[in-house]
């Protein structure tokens, strides 16, 4: 935007700030409006007619289900591992036909591939162990594993289009794929490059949808579906939420569809939807008795308790929310420091919403620190944004620290 500023003889710039307030939640002047059409080479005429976002070149159709291009999205999900800021994302609209899509489509039978160099059995042993490991890490080290996965998926998809590989091991490697793709698509979504995370999750769908691993593609939808509630689109996720669970039967997985369905739900005022579902996912979770699938075996009585807590709170019951959310932190497992970021911030935000600053402060204090340690921007984020509902001139010591806290943080 420099150098598009510079042409026009002004002078502007940006910021990974910024930008992820335009992702998110604020839109840019016309001026900025104008310097990124410069940027992405959209004429000019098209910025005013048809209005922020839909104007950006991202607003695209993301490719069907059942057509053969399984290893295409993987392939241009791979090459977005250069760590970069970019709009190019799909609609929620073109991500609940997707999710339409693998409720209603069969997938096609793995085949196996005969041309290219024979896939070793016991290297696809290795990827997969090591994916585990990668996987088991404590939440703090994952920080650090990006590259390692991104490495990964970069194999798993070269041996997928250029190896020689019986229908078994397709559907090995295809599974594999689908749970690396998944993964990162979480280290970026916790850095809050949102396009890069939907393009992660969107393969991970065909990948799964080519493994034939429903539970796991309704991961990667729920997962979809998670986004569009942290970025305010509760209607989208509520949509492909509900396609979600038309395909799968693991019971830990239900729990959590139905815990996040009642989430979107919440958001847009519907009580008895959500409490149906809430009642849905307790049911599915104390009845689970087959192991859970990778991706949702961390699900426990502590996120229901958590979430339930989460949906009190947008249903403007903040007493009730904060007994949830205070019964499940006391539960959560010390590894997962990401979830207890972001879990502080709900308690904090109940705490507000009862009148208690001076605890909501030192709360929301305590998961900014937590979220800085782990390298989670998104829930240093969120911690920004719940800093603006205090009241910038209280004379509370723990408002100023935290506000003090809140402006030094990156």
């Amino acid at each position: 935007m420099k150098e598009a500023a510079r042409r026009r003889d002004r002078r502007a710039g940006t910021s990974r700030q910024r930008v992820s307030l335009w992702e998110t939640s604020v839109t840019p002047d016309e001026f900025s409006q104008d310097l990124l059409a410069d940027v992405f080479g959209v004429p000019h005429d098209r910025v005013p007619a048809l209005g922020w976002p839909h104007w950006l070149p991202g607003q695209e159709t993301p490719a069907p289900l059942g057509t053969g291009l399984t290893i295409t999205v993987l392939r241009k999900a791979a090459q977005m591992a250069v760590d970069r800021r970019t709009f190019l994302t799909y609609t929620p609209a073109a991500l609940s036909a997707l999710a339409l899509q693998w409720a209603t489509i069969d997938p096609a039978l793995a085949a196996g591939a005969t041309n290219g160099r024979p896939v070793d059995p016991a290297f696809v042993d290795w990827l997969e162990k090591t994916a585990r490991d990668l996987n088991s890490l404590p939440t703090a080290h994952r920080q650090h594993t990006g590259a390692l996965l991104d490495g990964h998926l970069t194999t798993v998809v070269d041996l997928l289009e250029h190896g020689s590989y019986s229908s078994n091991l397709e559907t090995r490697l295809h599974s594999l794929a689908a749970g690396l793709s998944q993964t990162i698509g979480w280290h970026r979504f916790d850095h809050e490059h949102h396009a890069a995370a939907n393009r992660y999750w969107h393969a991970s769908v065909h990948a799964a949808h080519q493994a034939g691993d429903t539970d796991m593609g309704a991961g990667a939808l729920s997962d979809i579906a998670y986004q569009n509630i942290w970025l305010g689109q509760p209607r989208a996720a509520a949509e492909g939420l509900e396609h979600a669970l038309s395909r799968t039967t693991n019971p830990t997985a239900r729990s959590l569809l139905f815990l996040r369905k009642a989430r979107a739900h919440a958001m847009l005022q519907e009580s008895r939807a959500c409490y149906r579902d809430l009642a849905q996912a307790e049911k599915f979770l104390n009845s689970a008795t087959d192991a859970a699938p990778r991706w949702c075996a961390w699900m426990s009585p502590a996120d229901l308790a958590v979430d339930t807590g989460r949906c009190l709170i947008d249903l403007r019951q903040p007493q009730y929310a904060h007994d949830q959310i205070s019964q499940g932190l006391a539960l959560l497992p010390q590894a997962r420091d990401k979830t207890k970021a972001v879990f502080l911030a709900y308690e904090a935000e109940s705490l507000l919403a009862q009148g208690d600053v001076a605890q909501a402060a030192e709360l929301a204090r305590d998961s900014l620190s937590l979220a800085q340690q782990i390298g989670a921007s998104r829930c240093v984020q969120q911690i920004r944004d719940l800093s603006t509902t205090f009241d910038p001139l209280s004379s509370d010591h723990s408002v100023e620290r935290l506000l003090h806290d809140v402006a030094l943080a990156h």
